[in-house]
């Protein structure tokens, strides 16, 4: 069968309010019923208790259509069985869960079948059982034919013996699950949980020995940066939307913003929120979004970014803080992709800056170059923690596992390694002639034993060098420094998802006439190659010569 999931023209589409999905149902009398029995449900908790095929927009339709109409009737097997479906808050996310795995819970033929609806919260959970319950309470027939129990938040069909529970999750509630459909309610909710992956696995491995079933995962966006879980749902459901991966299994249904709306801030435009919101004047009231809208830009930046998470869709790149670092307004807009080694083939100098290192912190280093011709500053970044950092810091855990995919950090399994990985960087520079004579290498002066001691076996002079960079009102400098290079096109710095949630989480403290970023006020935010960056621009600042003038060559196109 002839089909396809990708919807490489979406970004038109959404902006004249067509159909995300690309393919009509695979098998339309499956659809048709279907949709006639999901569309006989009464919502009790809407004005004139209207059955839902007379309150539904065809949006939601489509996509009742489109996952009941994917299953083979012939084979029972399901040809689309993995939904990725993101929409901003109050558009009925919670209700077309109820509507779907209730009407899977009616249709599902095999004995004693399992029905999941898996959430981060008891709350959220509720959200999506009390649709399902008033949906059974409403219908004698559904009455009838299904057994409600509220404690635990299940429903049980009389006549197959199959179960829908509504679940708030953890490791325990799902250990041997053999679900047949599942339903992953605020995906992004999850993106913050250390085990998260592991878990969502466990919820629906059962899908391996269940040809006919589905999971569905459902959410708005993260008022944080995404990560974990999420982040890679997210990336690989716009890599399939995009025509980039192909995977005919998997159904991307994303509402954001094209990029070039984005790019023009047109989303701070509310006659723009029917981009993502499909349910514009319906379930989503238009003067009450007005209102927050209001309010939220009164409130203050970081509480406008997150009004345009949750009810636009507006992915956030980083973390804006009233107190935030000033660089911070300009380091996306500075980044560009880019290597150490292409980087050290377009300098004509470059020093290095460290900071950090504890069993459950990070190592950051920095390495700042001047590029040729322009004397513009480059900045490349890398991190290190130990293992040990994963347990002791769940709540940063998912990011560090997305920094090390990305290859911006590297988790080492025993300390010392990234003390050994830190020199290696630090010896590529020097071997390619870039080092300056003396003070190349500058680290924070409460924790550069380990490398000192590193870099004197590998031939360096501790005394010249490397330099200790005082930190607190002294760094004012260098943090100055930095940021006016990056508000004037100065200070390039290597793409990465590390380095903006590094900068998202700098907070600024006055120090007498000077400011300073310390980490004790970023909490449990790490900054460390941040302060590595401006140990690297102390130096820099200095306007150092390259110990010898090797010739490297040339050819790297900024991008």
């Amino acid at each position: 069968m002839e089909y396809t999931t990708a919807c490489p023209d979406w970004e038109r589409r959404i902006v004249a309010r067509e159909s995300l999905i690309p393919c009509a149902p695979l098998f339309p009398v499956a659809a048709a019923d279907a949709w006639e029995m999901i569309g006989g449900f009464r919502l009790v908790d809407v004005a004139g208790q209207p059955l839902v095929r007379e309150a539904s927009l065809p949006w939601s339709r489509n996509l009742v259509e489109v996952i009941f109409g994917a299953e083979d009737p012939e084979t029972g097997r399901r040809l689309i069985n993995e939904i990725f479906f993101m929409v901003s808050k109050k558009n009925s996310k919670s209700t077309v869960a109820a509507e779907i795995m209730l009407g899977a819970l009616m249709l599902n033929w095999r004995q004693s079948a399992e029905l999941l609806i898996l959430s981060p919260t008891k709350e959220i959970a509720d959200n999506s059982y009390k649709p399902i319950r008033d949906f059974i309470m409403a219908d004698p027939e559904l009455k009838e034919m299904l057994k409600v129990q509220d404690y635990f938040r299940l429903i049980t069909h009389r006549e197959t013996g199959a179960t829908l529970k509504v679940v708030a999750a953890d490791s325990d509630t799902v250990s041997g699950k053999k679900a047949s459909f599942v339903f992953v309610d605020e995906l992004h909710e999850f993106g913050k949980q250390a085990k998260a992956s592991n878990m969502l696995l466990e919820a629906t491995g059962g899908l391996a020995s269940r040809p006919e079933g589905f999971v569905i995962y459902a959410t708005t966006q993260s008022n944080e940066p995404p990560a974990g879980v999420f982040k890679q749902k997210l990336d690989y459901a716009r890599k399939v939307r995009d025509g980039r991966v192909k995977d005919r299994k998997f159904l991307p249904v994303i509402y954001e913003f094209p990029q070039a709306m984005l790019d023009s801030r047109a989303y701070e435009d509310l006659s723009n929120a029917y981009v993502t919101n499909p349910n514009w004047g319906a379930s989503v009231d238009i003067e009450r979004i007005t209102q927050l809208h209001s309010q939220a830009k009164e409130g203050g930046e970081q509480e406008f970014k997150e009004f345009l998470a949750k009810h636009l869709n507006v992915e956030i790149g980083l973390n804006l803080r009233s107190d935030r670092w000033a660089g911070a307004d300009f380091w996306l807009s500075a980044e560009i992709v880019l290597t150490l080694d292409e980087m050290l083939a377009r300098c004509e100098v470059a020093v290095v800056g460290g900071d950090g290192g504890g069993l459950d912190d990070l190592l950051g280093q920095a390495v700042v170059g001047r590029e040729r011709e322009t004397g513009r500053w480059l900045g490349w970044f890398h991190a290190w923690a130990h293992k040990i950092a994963l347990e002791r810091r769940k709540e940063i855990a998912p990011r560090l596992l997305d920094f090390q995919r990305e290859g911006s950090l590297t988790i080492v399994e025993r300390p010392g390694q990234d003390v050994i990985e830190f020199a290696d960087n630090v010896c590529r520079v020097r071997d390619a002639g870039l080092l300056p004579e003396k003070q190349g290498v500058g680290v924070d002066a409460a924790g550069i034993g380990d490398i000192v001691d590193e870099l004197a076996a590998r031939g360096f002079d501790t005394q010249n060098d490397i330099v200790a960079i005082s930190q607190g009102w002294r760094l004012n400098g260098a943090i100055k420094t930095a940021e006016r290079k990056l508000a004037g096109g100065d200070l390039l710095v290597a793409r990465s998802t590390l380095m903006p949630w590094c900068v998202g989480n700098a907070r600024t403290v006055p120090q007498g006439n000077a400011i300073g970023i310390t980490k004790q006020a970023s909490g449990t935010g790490k900054i460390d190659p941040l302060m590595a960056l401006f140990d690297a621009v102390s130096l820099m600042a200095l306007n150092p010569t390259a110990a010898s003038a090797k010739e490297i060559t040339q050819g790297f196109v900024l991008l």
